[in-house]
C-alpha cells in the first residue's frame, strides 16, 4: 500500500490511548454523517470518553488518519449487561477495543423514504418512536441508495459505500493484515452478532458483529465481494 495516500490530521492525544497492544481484529464501521471528516472528528473531540477510530475513509476514498493503528480508542461500546448475559467477563469490551483496529466509512447509513419516494438520512422521532426522514439533510440520490426488501437492522435502505471507499478498505485490510498477521478469511456471520468476536478470534468483523443495536456495516454486495476476494 502507498502510505503517502494517507492524510494525517492533528488529533489530541487525550482523545485516544497512546498505548500499544497486539492487534488481532479489524472492525468496519460507518459514521452516520455527511461529507468530510471534520464533523466526525469534532464530535469525537467533544467526547471525554476517548471514542474514535484511527482512520476515516471519505466518500472519494481518501484515508484520513487520526492516530496510528498501533494505538487504540473506544469504538465498540459493548455494555456490561450484554457481556454478563452472554457469559463473558465484564472487562472483555476493554480488551476488544485494545486489541482491534477500527475503520470508519463516511456514510449516512440507514435511510428513510418520504411520501414522495425520496430518500433522506434517518432521524429518530421521540414522539412516534420511529425513524423519520431528516429533511434538514440533503436528499440521497437513488443511484447512491441500496434497498434491502427484508430489511437490515431496522432499515430497508442505506446509503451505498462508494467503490473508492471499498477499495481503500481493501488496501487498509491488506496492509494491516500483513503488518499484524491478521487473517482475512471471510465469514458471513460478521453481519450479525457472533461469539467469535467476543472470543477474541482473529479476523475481520463489523460493528454489527458485537452490537445488536447497530447497523454498521450493512451487507452491500460490493463490500462482501471485496471481503471474499481477500
Amino acid at each position: 500500500m502507498d502510505l503517502s495516500r494517507i492524510k494525517k490530521i492533528e488529533f489530541p492525544e487525550n482523545q485516544y490511548y497512546k498505548q500499544e497492544f497486539k492487534k488481532n481484529q479489524i472492525y468496519l464501521h460507518h459514521t452516520v454523517s455527511g461529507d468530510g471528516e471534520a464533523g466526525d472528528v469534532n464530535t469525537w473531540k467533544s467526547n471525554p470518553e476517548r471514542v474514535a477510530t484511527c482512520v476515516i475513509i471519505e466518500r472519494n476514498g481518501d484515508i484520513i488518519q487520526l492516530f496510528s493503528s498501533k494505538y487504540w480508542a473506544h469504538h465498540l461500546g459493548v455494555t456490561s449487561q450484554v457481556l454478563q448475559r452472554m457469559g463473558y467477563p465484564l472487562g472483555r469490551n476493554l480488551e476488544l477495543n485494545q486489541g482491534s483496529i477500527g475503520i470508519e466509512i463516511d456514510s449516512w447509513g440507514g435511510l428513510v423514504k418520504d411520501v414522495d419516494g425520496k430518500f433522506f438520512p434517518a432521524k429518530w422521532d421521540m414522539t412516534i418512536k420511529k425513524f423519520v426522514p431528516n429533511k434538514a439533510c440533503k436528499e440521497i440520490p437513488a443511484v447512491n441508495v441500496i434497498e434491502y426488501p427484508s430489511g437490515f437492522r431496522g432499515f430497508s435502505a442505506f446509503e451505498k459505500y462508494t467503490d473508492a471507499q471499498i477499495a481503500s478498505v481493501k488496501d487498509l485490510i491488506c496492509y494491516w493484515s500483513d503488518l499484524y498477521k491478521i487473517p482475512t478469511l471471510y465469514n458471513p456471520d460478521i453481519f450479525d452478532v457472533t461469539k467469535r468476536c467476543f472470543d477474541k478470534e482473529a479476523g475481520i468483523f463489523s460493528h454489527v458483529s458485537c452490537r445488536s443495536d447497530k447497523s454498521d456495516c450493512h451487507r452491500q454486495p460490493e463490500l462482501i465481494n471485496m471481503l471474499q476476494a481477500l
